[in-house]
């Protein structure tokens, strides 16, 4: 284990805040599933679960205190299933 490790301690404050703000997309998220967009609606939701997932990785597991190594795997991870995402919808748009 190494000896120079450094913690970090996050306020409840802003534990609540991220609560909020994840309750609030889950809510418009929700709302938007009702109101027919076309096909906008689904990427909508593809955006806010982005987002929600990106709080939750930042906060909640601490990638936002970690080694800038971590970001840069998890952001590579994000990348490649935009990636995925896009071929999937360009395969279903020009079928």
């Amino acid at each position: 284990m190494e000896k120079d490790q450094h913690t970090h301690i996050v306020k409840y404050k802003t534990y609540v805040y991220v609560l909020i703000a994840l309750l609030f997309m889950t809510f418009v998220s929700v709302i938007v599933t009702e109101i027919d967009l076309g096909p906008y609606t689904v990427t909508m939701a593809l955006l806010l679960a982005s987002i929600k997932s990106l709080l939750v990785l930042l906060i909640f597991m601490h990638l936002k205190f970690d080694k800038k190594f971590y970001g840069i795997m998890v952001a590579s991870v994000f990348l490649l299933l935009a990636c995925v995402i896009v071929i999937t919808f360009m395969d279903y748009l020009y079928r």
